[in-house]
């Protein structure tokens, strides 16, 4: 549990990446390497022909794929934030109505997209401010849309009188962060937990932080 908040870890047997349209070859090996050097070195501390060296191509080769380093960066990290918000809207699709159970499936959506793609959650969320603005405008436009997704639960709980929330803002924002430093320590055996215990876990906590009254 001492791990640096930078690295995500992979369990064995688990794919780094998710599926991708046009993510195969060499253009595969490219975004793995740089996926890689980026959760553990950074964007900032990781060069083209660090890349190159990893995804064993020459850098011009490289080029022919992506112009530039924070183009690798870019659709990294928009890859995440598509599989994170792909998940809660599909967790929503098949929870009920009432807002306690709508908000237990989005958090446990949430952990499990950061213990299923460790690597990968830990450079959506580190690395995306070393990008231009025009470059984490997908990504930003997708958060926002997740983000979306939980400010009304809590709302819509909140006007049932099902949620007794200190302060909605803040809650949503903490609720928020609670599973993203899982991708930096997880899996820890001792824990004792599998991602789908650590996400019931999580979703506990989160009921317990917007203040759910018994069902």
């Amino acid at each position: 549990m001492t791990e640096s908040p930078r690295l995500g870890r992979v369990r064995s047997g688990v794919p780094a990446l998710p599926p991708r349209p046009a993510a195969d070859g060499t253009r595969g090996r490219i975004l793995l390497a740089g996926l890689g050097l980026f959760a553990e070195h950074g964007y900032h501390g990781t060069s083209i022909r660090d890349i190159a060296a990893e995804a064993a191509v020459r850098s011009a080769s490289l080029y022919a794929h992506f112009p530039a380093k924070e183009a690798i960066l870019a659709e990294l990290v928009l890859a995440g934030h598509e599989e994170h918000h792909g998940r809660l809207v599909t967790a929503l699709l098949q929870s009920g109505a009432d807002p306690r159970d709508r908000l237990a499936a989005l958090v446990r959506a949430h952990v499990r997209a950061h213990t299923d793609y460790p690597m990968l959650a830990v450079v959506a969320s580190n690395e995306m401010h070393a990008l231009s603005p025009a470059a984490a405008a997908p990504a930003a436009a997708v958060r926002r849309r997740s983000e979306a997704l939980l400010a009304e639960i809590l709302a819509i709980g909140q006007q049932q009188g099902v949620f007794d929330l200190v302060h909605r803002e803040a809650t949503a924002a903490a609720i928020g962060s609670i599973g993203i430093r899982v991708a930096s320590w997880y899996p820890a055996p001792e824990v004792g937990l599998n991602p789908s215990q650590l996400a019931d876990v999580y979703a506990s906590l989160a009921l317990r932080m917007a203040g759910a009254r018994q069902q």
